[in-house]
């Protein structure tokens, strides 16, 4: 997956300044517009594909934390007294794979804010609202339209993003049913 993220920031990049490199060039005339949309298209284009297959992975990485807690509280069930041993939850719900995601200390949206998925939403949303903002002038339209059409274009697609990774989570967590839930007191070795 970081792979996948490098090569996308590495060719954001690399567009960038190509267009840039492209503006001197032309004098931010003629042909420049048209490549400059062709560029932003093709880094948009990653982008949305890196998005989709890093939220596919962050999903199969919680599948695989809960199948972890799942075979922790087996081991558990085998022998209560190795229980004490395990920092991460034994537990394959919901509050178990929360607290294995931060067994030290409990966190709530900082694990979302510093994530890969939230990383992506955002310079994807950046690159698709000056793909916009870059058509529109190309095309004859005013800078005041660009820049506003140019965000709003970005706020919803990262909007779409952030609804569609909810979704998604709460989907998988409806149709799952846990072998062993969290207690509302959870044991000493796991707060």
């Amino acid at each position: 997956m970081l792979t996948r993220i490098t090569i996308f920031l590495t060719l954001v990049s690399a567009g960038l300044v190509t267009i840039g490199l492209l503006g001197q060039a032309s004098g931010f005339s003629g042909w420049f517009g048209g490549a400059s949309i062709a560029i932003l298209a093709f880094l948009s284009l990653i982008g949305f594909m890196t998005q989709v297959r890093v939220m596919n992975v962050s999903e199969e990485d919680m599948m695989y934390v809960v199948a972890m807690n799942r075979l922790r509280g087996a081991y558990v069930d085998l022998d209560p007294h190795v229980e004490e041993i395990f920092l991460a939850s034994t537990y394959d719900d919901q509050a178990g794979m929360k607290l294995t995601y931060s067994f030290l200390r409990r966190r709530s949206v900082s694990i979302l804010l510093g994530s890969s998925v939230m990383l992506l939403i955002v310079v994807e949303s950046c690159v698709t609202g000056l793909l916009v903002g870059s058509a529109i002038v190309a095309g004859g339209g005013t800078f005041e339209w660009a820049v506003g059409l140019g965000i709003g274009v970005g706020a919803v697609l990262a909007a779409g993003f952030m609804t569609f990774g909810g979704v998604g989570f709460r989907s998988a967590w409806k149709n799952y049913v846990p072998r062993r839930r969290t207690p509302a007191s959870t044991p000493r070795s796991q707060r």
